[in-house]
Protein backbone atom coordinates (compact mmCIF):
# COMPACT_ATOMS: atom_id res chain seq x y z
CA UNK A 1 0.00 0.00 0.00
CA UNK A 2 2.89 2.36 0.75
CA UNK A 3 4.23 2.01 -2.79
CA UNK A 4 0.75 2.42 -4.29
CA UNK A 5 0.17 5.61 -2.29
CA UNK A 6 3.56 6.98 -3.30
CA UNK A 7 2.75 6.33 -6.96
CA UNK A 8 -0.69 7.91 -6.57
CA UNK A 9 0.76 11.03 -4.95
CA UNK A 10 3.55 11.38 -7.50
CA UNK A 11 1.07 11.01 -10.37
CA UNK A 12 -1.93 12.96 -9.10
CA UNK A 13 -0.98 14.90 -5.96
CA UNK A 14 2.68 15.77 -6.55
CA UNK A 15 2.23 19.16 -4.86
CA UNK A 16 2.11 17.35 -1.50
CA UNK A 17 5.79 16.43 -1.79
CA UNK A 18 6.80 20.08 -1.39
CA UNK A 19 4.04 21.22 0.98
CA UNK A 20 3.61 21.88 4.67
CA UNK A 21 0.82 19.49 5.66
CA UNK A 22 -1.63 19.18 8.55
CA UNK A 23 -3.20 15.74 9.05
CA UNK A 24 -6.66 15.61 10.64
CA UNK A 25 -6.35 12.68 13.03
CA UNK A 26 -9.06 11.15 15.21
CA UNK A 27 -7.05 8.24 16.56
CA UNK A 28 -9.07 5.77 14.49
CA UNK A 29 -7.53 3.32 12.05
CA UNK A 30 -7.89 5.41 8.88
CA UNK A 31 -6.22 8.60 10.10
CA UNK A 32 -3.55 6.70 12.07
CA UNK A 33 -2.59 4.67 8.99
CA UNK A 34 -2.57 7.86 6.89
CA UNK A 35 -0.18 9.40 9.42
CA UNK A 36 2.16 6.38 9.31
CA UNK A 37 2.13 6.32 5.51
CA UNK A 38 2.89 10.04 5.18
CA UNK A 39 5.66 9.71 7.78
CA UNK A 40 7.15 6.82 5.82
CA UNK A 41 7.03 8.94 2.65
CA UNK A 42 8.87 11.69 4.54
CA UNK A 43 6.20 14.30 3.88
CA UNK A 44 6.34 17.47 5.97
CA UNK A 45 3.46 16.75 8.36
CA UNK A 46 1.97 17.78 11.70
CA UNK A 47 -1.14 16.42 13.43
CA UNK A 48 -4.41 18.10 14.45
CA UNK A 49 -6.87 16.37 16.79
CA UNK A 50 -10.34 17.43 17.95
CA UNK A 51 -11.68 16.29 21.32
CA UNK A 52 -15.45 16.71 21.07
CA UNK A 53 -16.06 15.34 24.59
CA UNK A 54 -18.98 13.22 23.39
CA UNK A 55 -17.80 9.82 24.67
CA UNK A 56 -16.48 10.61 28.15
CA UNK A 57 -13.17 8.92 28.94
CA UNK A 58 -13.08 7.35 25.49
CA UNK A 59 -12.71 10.82 23.97
CA UNK A 60 -9.86 11.59 26.36
CA UNK A 61 -8.30 8.23 25.48
CA UNK A 62 -8.38 9.15 21.79
CA UNK A 63 -6.60 12.42 22.56
CA UNK A 64 -3.93 10.66 24.62
CA UNK A 65 -3.30 8.06 21.90
CA UNK A 66 -2.81 10.81 19.29
CA UNK A 67 -0.32 12.58 21.55
CA UNK A 68 1.57 9.30 22.06
CA UNK A 69 1.68 8.68 18.30
CA UNK A 70 3.00 12.19 17.70
CA UNK A 71 5.74 11.63 20.29
CA UNK A 72 6.58 8.22 18.82
CA UNK A 73 6.99 9.65 15.31
CA UNK A 74 8.53 12.94 16.41
CA UNK A 75 5.67 15.04 15.04
CA UNK A 76 4.15 18.30 16.21
CA UNK A 77 0.55 17.86 17.40
CA UNK A 78 -2.26 20.37 17.97
CA UNK A 79 -5.29 19.50 20.11
CA UNK A 80 -8.52 21.46 20.41
CA UNK A 81 -11.27 20.75 22.96
CA UNK A 82 -14.90 21.50 22.09
CA UNK A 83 -18.14 21.72 24.06
CA UNK A 84 -19.95 20.12 21.15
CA UNK A 85 -23.30 19.53 22.83
CA UNK A 86 -23.61 23.15 23.91
CA UNK A 87 -22.57 24.38 20.44
CA UNK A 88 -25.17 22.12 18.80
CA UNK A 89 -27.88 23.33 21.17
CA UNK A 90 -27.00 27.01 20.73
CA UNK A 91 -26.96 26.73 16.94
CA UNK A 92 -29.92 24.31 16.76
CA UNK A 93 -27.88 21.68 14.93
CA UNK A 94 -27.50 17.93 15.16
CA UNK A 95 -24.42 16.70 17.02
CA UNK A 96 -22.97 15.38 13.75
CA UNK A 97 -23.34 18.69 11.90
CA UNK A 98 -22.04 20.66 14.89
CA UNK A 99 -18.95 18.44 15.19
CA UNK A 100 -18.25 18.72 11.47
CA UNK A 101 -18.60 22.51 11.54
CA UNK A 102 -16.36 22.87 14.59
CA UNK A 103 -13.78 20.50 13.13
CA UNK A 104 -13.46 22.06 9.70
CA UNK A 105 -13.54 25.64 10.98
CA UNK A 106 -10.72 24.91 13.42
CA UNK A 107 -8.64 23.06 10.81
CA UNK A 108 -8.90 26.02 8.44
CA UNK A 109 -8.11 28.56 11.17
CA UNK A 110 -5.10 26.52 12.28
CA UNK A 111 -3.83 26.15 8.73
CA UNK A 112 -4.16 29.88 8.11
CA UNK A 113 -2.48 30.88 11.37
CA UNK A 114 0.47 28.50 11.04
CA UNK A 115 0.75 28.62 7.24
CA UNK A 116 0.02 25.00 6.44
CA UNK A 117 -0.51 24.51 2.71
CA UNK A 118 -2.92 21.57 2.88
CA UNK A 119 -5.03 19.59 5.32
CA UNK A 120 -5.22 15.82 4.76
CA UNK A 121 -8.23 13.74 5.78
CA UNK A 122 -8.36 9.95 5.69
CA UNK A 123 -11.50 9.38 3.59
CA UNK A 124 -11.31 6.20 1.51
CA UNK A 125 -13.36 4.56 -1.22
CA UNK A 126 -15.78 2.94 1.26
CA UNK A 127 -16.57 6.41 2.66
CA UNK A 128 -17.12 7.58 -0.89
CA UNK A 129 -19.57 4.76 -1.59
CA UNK A 130 -21.49 5.54 1.59
CA UNK A 131 -21.71 9.23 0.65
CA UNK A 132 -22.92 8.27 -2.83
CA UNK A 133 -25.66 6.06 -1.38
CA UNK A 134 -26.74 8.70 1.16
CA UNK A 135 -27.10 11.32 -1.58
CA UNK A 136 -28.83 8.84 -3.89
CA UNK A 137 -31.31 7.92 -1.15
CA UNK A 138 -32.13 11.54 -0.34
CA UNK A 139 -32.37 12.56 -3.99
CA UNK A 140 -29.74 14.64 -5.72
CA UNK A 141 -28.40 15.94 -9.00
CA UNK A 142 -25.38 14.74 -10.92
CA UNK A 143 -22.87 16.43 -8.61
CA UNK A 144 -24.29 14.60 -5.60
CA UNK A 145 -23.43 11.32 -7.31
CA UNK A 146 -19.81 12.17 -8.15
CA UNK A 147 -18.51 11.41 -4.69
CA UNK A 148 -16.15 13.17 -2.31
CA UNK A 149 -13.65 15.37 -4.19
CA UNK A 150 -10.03 14.32 -3.81
CA UNK A 151 -8.94 17.96 -3.67
CA UNK A 152 -11.29 20.66 -2.38
CA UNK A 153 -9.58 24.00 -1.69
CA UNK A 154 -6.94 23.15 0.95
CA UNK A 155 -8.47 19.77 1.88
CA UNK A 156 -6.87 16.73 0.23
CA UNK A 157 -7.93 13.08 0.56
CA UNK A 158 -5.05 10.91 -0.70
CA UNK A 159 -6.60 7.63 0.49
CA UNK A 160 -9.72 7.93 -1.70
CA UNK A 161 -8.55 5.22 -4.16
CA UNK A 162 -7.95 2.75 -1.31
CA UNK A 163 -10.42 0.51 0.51
CA UNK A 164 -10.95 0.17 4.24
CA UNK A 165 -9.90 -3.47 3.83
CA UNK A 166 -6.52 -2.42 2.38
CA UNK A 167 -6.05 0.11 5.19
CA UNK A 168 -6.83 -2.49 7.87
CA UNK A 169 -4.47 -4.99 6.23
CA UNK A 170 -1.64 -2.43 6.25
CA UNK A 171 -2.29 -1.64 9.92
CA UNK A 172 -2.20 -5.30 10.97
CA UNK A 173 0.86 -6.22 8.89
CA UNK A 174 2.77 -3.27 10.35
CA UNK A 175 1.42 -3.78 13.91
CA UNK A 176 -0.05 -0.29 14.04
CA UNK A 177 -2.24 0.46 17.06
CA UNK A 178 -5.42 2.46 16.71
CA UNK A 179 -8.51 3.41 18.69
CA UNK A 180 -11.96 1.96 17.98
CA UNK A 181 -14.95 4.29 18.15
CA UNK A 182 -17.79 2.14 19.49
CA UNK A 183 -20.37 4.50 18.01
CA UNK A 184 -19.32 3.26 14.55
CA UNK A 185 -20.97 -0.07 15.35
CA UNK A 186 -24.35 1.55 16.06
CA UNK A 187 -26.96 1.60 13.31
CA UNK A 188 -28.51 4.73 14.81
CA UNK A 189 -27.00 6.82 12.01
CA UNK A 190 -27.80 6.49 8.30
CA UNK A 191 -24.14 6.05 7.32
CA UNK A 192 -23.72 3.17 9.74
CA UNK A 193 -26.94 1.52 8.54
CA UNK A 194 -25.59 1.55 5.00
CA UNK A 195 -22.15 0.35 6.13
CA UNK A 196 -23.38 -2.57 8.22
CA UNK A 197 -26.66 -3.56 6.55
CA UNK A 198 -26.77 -2.60 2.87
CA UNK A 199 -23.21 -2.55 1.56
CA UNK A 200 -22.40 -6.14 2.65
CA UNK A 201 -25.41 -7.30 0.59
CA UNK A 202 -24.20 -5.29 -2.42
CA UNK A 203 -20.76 -6.88 -2.06
CA UNK A 204 -22.37 -10.32 -2.04
CA UNK A 205 -24.10 -9.47 -5.31
CA UNK A 206 -20.89 -8.02 -6.78
CA UNK A 207 -17.62 -8.93 -5.02
CA UNK A 208 -15.91 -6.27 -7.15
CA UNK A 209 -18.33 -3.60 -5.96
CA UNK A 210 -15.70 -1.03 -4.97
CA UNK A 211 -13.81 -1.34 -8.26
CA UNK A 212 -17.07 -1.05 -10.21
CA UNK A 213 -18.05 1.93 -8.10
CA UNK A 214 -14.77 3.73 -8.82
CA UNK A 215 -15.25 3.16 -12.54
CA UNK A 216 -18.79 4.54 -12.29
CA UNK A 217 -17.53 7.59 -10.38
CA UNK A 218 -14.92 8.25 -13.03
CA UNK A 219 -17.61 8.11 -15.75
CA UNK A 220 -19.92 10.39 -13.76
CA UNK A 221 -17.13 12.91 -13.21
CA UNK A 222 -16.41 12.94 -16.94
CA UNK A 223 -20.11 13.56 -17.57
CA UNK A 224 -20.10 16.33 -14.97
CA UNK A 225 -17.28 18.03 -16.85
CA UNK A 226 -19.34 17.91 -20.05
CA UNK A 227 -22.39 19.34 -18.28
CA UNK A 228 -20.31 22.11 -16.72
CA UNK A 229 -18.88 23.08 -20.10
CA UNK A 230 -22.38 23.14 -21.59
CA UNK A 231 -23.77 25.24 -18.73
CA UNK A 232 -20.82 27.65 -18.91
CA UNK A 233 -21.50 28.06 -22.63
CA UNK A 234 -25.16 28.83 -21.91
CA UNK A 235 -24.31 31.35 -19.19
CA UNK A 236 -21.90 33.18 -21.48
CA UNK A 237 -24.93 33.95 -23.68
CA UNK A 238 -27.71 34.13 -21.08
CA UNK A 239 -26.20 36.50 -18.50
CA UNK A 240 -26.98 40.05 -19.55
CA UNK A 241 -25.48 41.77 -16.51
CA UNK A 242 -24.16 40.95 -13.07
CA UNK A 243 -23.41 43.14 -10.06
CA UNK A 244 -23.51 42.96 -6.26
CA UNK A 245 -27.31 43.28 -6.19
CA UNK A 246 -28.53 41.01 -8.94
CA UNK A 247 -27.79 38.81 -11.93
CA UNK A 248 -29.92 39.28 -15.05
CA UNK A 249 -30.59 36.30 -17.36
CA UNK A 250 -32.03 36.40 -20.87
CA UNK A 251 -35.11 34.13 -20.92
CA UNK A 252 -34.89 33.46 -24.66
CA UNK A 253 -31.59 31.60 -24.18
CA UNK A 254 -33.27 29.09 -21.84
CA UNK A 255 -36.35 28.71 -24.03
CA UNK A 256 -34.21 27.91 -27.07
CA UNK A 257 -32.85 24.78 -25.36
CA UNK A 258 -34.22 21.30 -25.94
CA UNK A 259 -34.44 20.63 -22.18
CA UNK A 260 -34.56 23.99 -20.38
CA UNK A 261 -35.58 22.43 -17.05
CA UNK A 262 -32.29 20.52 -16.82
CA UNK A 263 -30.32 23.70 -17.46
CA UNK A 264 -32.40 25.70 -14.99
CA UNK A 265 -31.57 23.08 -12.36
CA UNK A 266 -27.84 23.33 -13.05
CA UNK A 267 -27.86 27.14 -13.06
CA UNK A 268 -30.00 27.76 -9.97
CA UNK A 269 -29.51 24.67 -7.76
CA UNK A 270 -26.88 26.37 -5.56
CA UNK A 271 -29.31 29.15 -4.63
CA UNK A 272 -31.70 26.96 -2.65
CA UNK A 273 -34.51 26.54 -5.20
CA UNK A 274 -36.16 23.11 -5.18
CA UNK A 275 -39.45 23.38 -7.08
CA UNK A 276 -38.09 23.02 -10.60
CA UNK A 277 -41.46 22.96 -12.38
CA UNK A 278 -42.19 26.35 -10.81
CA UNK A 279 -38.83 27.67 -12.03
CA UNK A 280 -39.60 26.34 -15.51
CA UNK A 281 -43.07 27.93 -15.48
CA UNK A 282 -41.52 31.26 -14.53
CA UNK A 283 -40.15 31.52 -18.08
CA UNK A 284 -43.71 32.05 -19.38
CA UNK A 285 -45.19 33.78 -16.32
CA UNK A 286 -46.40 37.37 -16.32
CA UNK A 287 -43.86 40.06 -15.52
CA UNK A 288 -43.41 40.59 -11.78
CA UNK A 289 -43.95 36.94 -10.80
CA UNK A 290 -41.51 35.83 -8.08
CA UNK A 291 -40.13 32.59 -6.64
CA UNK A 292 -38.37 32.39 -3.29
CA UNK A 293 -35.83 30.07 -1.72
CA UNK A 294 -34.64 30.54 1.85
CA UNK A 295 -31.95 33.01 0.77
CA UNK A 296 -32.67 34.07 -2.82
CA UNK A 297 -35.51 35.13 -5.06
CA UNK A 298 -36.03 34.80 -8.79
CA UNK A 299 -38.15 37.40 -10.57
CA UNK A 300 -39.69 37.40 -14.03
CA UNK A 301 -39.13 40.85 -15.54
CA UNK A 302 -40.42 41.03 -19.11
CA UNK A 303 -37.81 39.14 -21.15
CA UNK A 304 -35.46 38.48 -18.25
CA UNK A 305 -35.05 36.54 -15.01
CA UNK A 306 -33.54 38.50 -12.14
CA UNK A 307 -31.72 36.63 -9.37
CA UNK A 308 -31.06 38.47 -6.12
CA UNK A 309 -30.21 37.66 -2.53
CA UNK A 310 -32.99 38.26 -0.03
CA UNK A 311 -32.15 41.20 2.21
CA UNK A 312 -34.01 41.04 5.51
CA UNK A 313 -32.49 44.24 6.84
CA UNK A 314 -34.92 47.11 7.24
CA UNK A 315 -33.55 50.49 6.20
CA UNK A 316 -34.56 53.33 8.46
CA UNK A 317 -35.65 56.79 7.41
CA UNK A 318 -32.95 59.46 7.46
CA UNK A 319 -33.68 62.88 8.95
CA UNK A 320 -31.81 65.84 7.46
CA UNK A 321 -31.53 69.14 9.32
CA UNK A 322 -31.17 72.54 7.67
CA UNK A 323 -27.57 72.82 8.87
CA UNK A 324 -26.37 69.60 7.24
CA UNK A 325 -24.35 70.00 4.06
CA UNK A 326 -23.58 66.34 3.44
CA UNK A 327 -25.24 63.07 4.45
CA UNK A 328 -24.42 59.44 3.80
CA UNK A 329 -27.22 57.29 2.40
CA UNK A 330 -27.49 53.60 1.37
CA UNK A 331 -27.07 54.64 -2.27
CA UNK A 332 -24.37 57.34 -2.03
CA UNK A 333 -23.56 60.77 -0.65
CA UNK A 334 -26.01 63.65 -0.81
CA UNK A 335 -24.62 67.21 -0.86
CA UNK A 336 -26.66 70.32 -0.03
CA UNK A 337 -25.19 73.57 -1.37
CA UNK A 338 -26.38 77.10 -1.97
CA UNK A 339 -26.47 78.05 -5.67
CA UNK A 340 -26.77 81.28 -7.62
CA UNK A 341 -28.30 79.76 -10.73
CA UNK A 342 -29.31 76.50 -12.42
CA UNK A 343 -26.60 74.83 -14.48
CA UNK A 344 -27.63 72.03 -16.83
CA UNK A 345 -30.03 69.15 -16.33
CA UNK A 346 -28.90 65.87 -14.79
CA UNK A 347 -30.92 63.25 -12.94
CA UNK A 348 -28.40 63.16 -10.08
CA UNK A 349 -28.74 66.93 -9.43
CA UNK A 350 -31.79 69.03 -8.59
CA UNK A 351 -32.26 72.72 -7.85
CA UNK A 352 -35.09 73.70 -5.52
CA UNK A 353 -36.50 76.83 -4.01
CA UNK A 354 -34.91 76.68 -0.57
CA UNK A 355 -37.66 78.74 1.04
CA UNK A 356 -40.33 76.16 0.14
CA UNK A 357 -38.67 73.45 2.24
CA UNK A 358 -39.70 72.52 5.77
CA UNK A 359 -37.16 70.79 8.01
CA UNK A 360 -36.18 68.23 8.90
CA UNK A 361 -36.22 66.73 5.42
CA UNK A 362 -36.88 62.99 5.36
CA UNK A 363 -35.10 60.52 3.09
CA UNK A 364 -36.96 57.19 2.84
CA UNK A 365 -37.97 54.34 0.57
CA UNK A 366 -41.06 55.09 -1.51
CA UNK A 367 -44.33 53.50 -0.40
CA UNK A 368 -47.60 52.46 -2.00
CA UNK A 369 -49.86 55.50 -2.15
CA UNK A 370 -47.01 57.99 -2.58
CA UNK A 371 -47.54 60.59 -5.27
CA UNK A 372 -45.66 63.60 -6.60
CA UNK A 373 -45.96 66.34 -9.20
CA UNK A 374 -43.32 65.47 -11.83
CA UNK A 375 -41.25 68.47 -12.89
CA UNK A 376 -42.30 69.63 -16.34
CA UNK A 377 -45.73 68.02 -16.14
CA UNK A 378 -49.10 69.28 -14.97
CA UNK A 379 -50.94 67.45 -12.21
CA UNK A 380 -49.83 64.67 -9.90
CA UNK A 381 -48.81 61.08 -10.48
CA UNK A 382 -48.52 58.05 -8.25
CA UNK A 383 -44.94 56.93 -7.73
CA UNK A 384 -45.98 53.36 -8.55
CA UNK A 385 -47.35 54.48 -11.93
CA UNK A 386 -44.30 56.63 -12.62
CA UNK A 387 -41.92 53.73 -11.95
CA UNK A 388 -44.01 51.40 -14.09
CA UNK A 389 -43.92 53.91 -16.95
CA UNK A 390 -40.15 54.10 -16.50
CA UNK A 391 -40.13 50.31 -17.05
CA UNK A 392 -38.21 49.58 -13.86
CA UNK A 393 -37.92 45.99 -12.72
CA UNK A 394 -39.37 44.96 -9.37
CA UNK A 395 -35.86 44.89 -7.91
CA UNK A 396 -35.04 48.36 -9.20
CA UNK A 397 -38.35 49.72 -7.90
CA UNK A 398 -37.50 48.45 -4.44
CA UNK A 399 -34.29 50.49 -4.46
CA UNK A 400 -36.00 53.83 -5.16
CA UNK A 401 -35.84 56.47 -2.43
CA UNK A 402 -37.67 59.77 -2.08
CA UNK A 403 -36.68 63.03 -0.40
CA UNK A 404 -39.61 64.59 1.45
CA UNK A 405 -40.48 67.93 3.01
CA UNK A 406 -43.45 67.84 5.42
CA UNK A 407 -44.79 64.65 3.76
CA UNK A 408 -44.53 66.15 0.26
CA UNK A 409 -42.06 64.49 -2.12
CA UNK A 410 -39.32 66.89 -3.24
CA UNK A 411 -37.36 64.40 -5.33
CA UNK A 412 -37.65 60.84 -6.57
CA UNK A 413 -33.94 60.50 -5.96
CA UNK A 414 -31.77 60.25 -9.05
CA UNK A 415 -34.88 60.25 -11.24
CA UNK A 416 -37.18 63.26 -11.14
CA UNK A 417 -37.80 66.40 -9.07
CA UNK A 418 -41.19 67.65 -7.93
CA UNK A 419 -42.80 70.64 -9.64
CA UNK A 420 -43.95 72.18 -6.34
CA UNK A 421 -40.39 72.94 -5.22
CA UNK A 422 -38.96 74.15 -8.52
CA UNK A 423 -36.97 77.35 -8.92
CA UNK A 424 -39.08 80.19 -10.35
CA UNK A 425 -38.52 83.82 -11.22
CA UNK A 426 -39.65 84.68 -7.69
CA UNK A 427 -37.13 82.37 -6.02
CA UNK A 428 -34.73 84.19 -3.70
CA UNK A 429 -32.65 81.27 -2.40
CA UNK A 430 -31.65 78.23 -4.47
CA UNK A 431 -30.60 74.93 -2.92
CA UNK A 432 -28.60 72.51 -5.05
CA UNK A 433 -28.89 68.84 -4.04
CA UNK A 434 -26.37 66.45 -5.58
CA UNK A 435 -26.09 62.67 -5.44
CA UNK A 436 -22.59 61.24 -5.74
Amino acid sequence: MLKNLQNHINKNLAFLNESKILIAISGGIDSVVLTHLCHQLKLNIALAHCNFHLRGEESNGDEESVKQLAEQLGLEVFVQNFDTENYAKTNKQSIQIAARELRYNWFEDLANQLEFDYILTAHHVDDNLETFLINFTRGTGLEGLTGIPEVNTIFVRPLLPFSSEAIEHYAKVNTIAWRDDRSNASTKYVRNKLRHNLIPILKEINPSLLQSFQTTLSNLNDTTDLVKDSVDNLLSKAIVSQDDDKTVFKISEFKSLRNPKAYLFEVFKDYGFTEWNDVLNLLDAESGKQLFSATYRLIKNREHLLLSEINNETEENILISKEEKQIESPFGLLFFDEADAIFGKRTEVIYVDADTLEYPLILRKWEDGDFFHPLGMSGKKKISKYLKDEKLSLLDKEQVWVLCSNNAIVWVVNRRADNRFKVTENTKNILKITLQ
